[in-house]
């Protein structure tokens, strides 16, 4: 990697976070779970903001505000001294569409925290390959309006956007995949076991990933990093439904052929939504049907993508995985 890792500076009380919508629109959220989400951020002494095309829609298809809008609230968070950290209010399906007109020069002259899943995936490497900015693939802010169960993925926030300290990503106690934004009272939560590791071992390296198939959507453009020494962190999304292993079987060896020639040093696979029907012996079956991941650790069933809980990592971040122990590296 040629350019400088730029680290932003970690959250502290009193600081002010801006909501944006790069990808779908705030209008697509519940009001009740903006309101929990706003109070949880002021619980921990934040000052909430919302960029000024939030809530806008021009696309109803695509529920979301034009290019021009979503790029301009993006300019305009970085550009604020008083923003300490931008936070995406969801994910959707067209993130990639503003990468263009992204002013990177722009970006990398103010950097701070920028933080999301799913479709931002797209964003957050963007930025990354682009500035040497360090990113976060984490809750989005309306992640913050859930409930119930959200403990775990507030002390990971915690721990990675507030804190410098190295911190070990242990499993969470259960995990769940209910629809929590229709129901908030009854939820399904499923006891977690500890991580499968199909594979142990040491290594180390820098953090690349987030939602496969949207990964991907980089390969071949300027916005696909260029490092070497890799911990890849995937997972994906349960629009294949039944057919995930399938699908998921071949963006991988897209990203597998997209990497070759660079080392990758571990793997760490996030878990799969309860449709997709994934169990050990279908990740045991696509693991072993990948020679570019002989020999190096891999761990299975990850707390990060479309389940809840999720832990927050970070994008150019450096891990060391320890025979099935994942730590982030203390940041200075």
């Amino acid at each position: 990697m040629s350019r400088e890792l730029i680290i932003p500076q970690k959250l502290k009380a009193g600081d002010t976070i801006r909501v944006v919508s790069p990808s779908r629109s705030a209008a697509i959220i519940d009001g009740e779970v903006t309101q929990i989400a706003r109070e949880r951020f002021e619980a921990l002494g934040l000052k909430v903001t919302f960029s000024e095309n939030a809530y806008h829609v021009f696309d109803e298809d695509y529920m979301c505000a034009s290019v021009d809008e979503r790029v301009s609230d993006l300019h305009a968070a970085f550009s604020d001294d008083d923003v300490k950290a931008i936070f995406t209010i969801v994910g959707g399906f067209n993130v990639n569409q503003i990468l263009d007109k992204l002013d990177y020069d722009l970006i990398r002259s103010h950097p701070k925290i920028l933080c999301g899943f799913s479709d931002i995936t797209a964003l957050s490497t963007a930025i990354y390959a682009k500035t040497g900015l360090q990113t976060y693939s984490g809750p989005h802010f309306s992640s913050f309006g859930m409930k119930k169960g959200f403990d775990y993925s507030l002390e990971y926030f915690k721990r990675l956007l507030m804190a410098d300290d190295e911190t070990e990503l242990l499993p969470s106690a259960d995990w769940s995949n209910d629809h929590w934004h229709r129901d908030q009272e009854n939820r399904d939560m499923i006891r977690n076991d500890d991580y499968e590791i199909y594979r142990p071992g040491t290594a180390e390296g820098t953090i690349i990933g987030g939602n496969l198939c949207t990964l991907n959507l980089l390969q071949g453009t300027e916005y696909f990093p260029d490092d070497d020494n890799l911990i890849l962190f995937v997972e994906d999304d349960c629009f294949s439904g039944k057919e995930f292993l399938r699908e998921f079987d071949r963006d991988l060896q897209s990203l597998l052929h997209a990497l070759k020639g660079r080392k990758i040093n571990g793997v760490v696979f996030g878990r799969a939504e309860k449709v997709s029907e994934m169990n050990l012996d279908k990740w045991h079956c696509l693991i072993r049907n990948k020679p570019e991941l002989n020999d190096i650790p891999v761990i299975i069933n990850a707390n990060f993508g479309h389940t809840t809980p999720i832990f927050t990592f970070p994008i150019g971040g450096h891990c060391r995985i320890e025979n099935g122990k994942i730590y982030i590296r203390k940041e200075k």
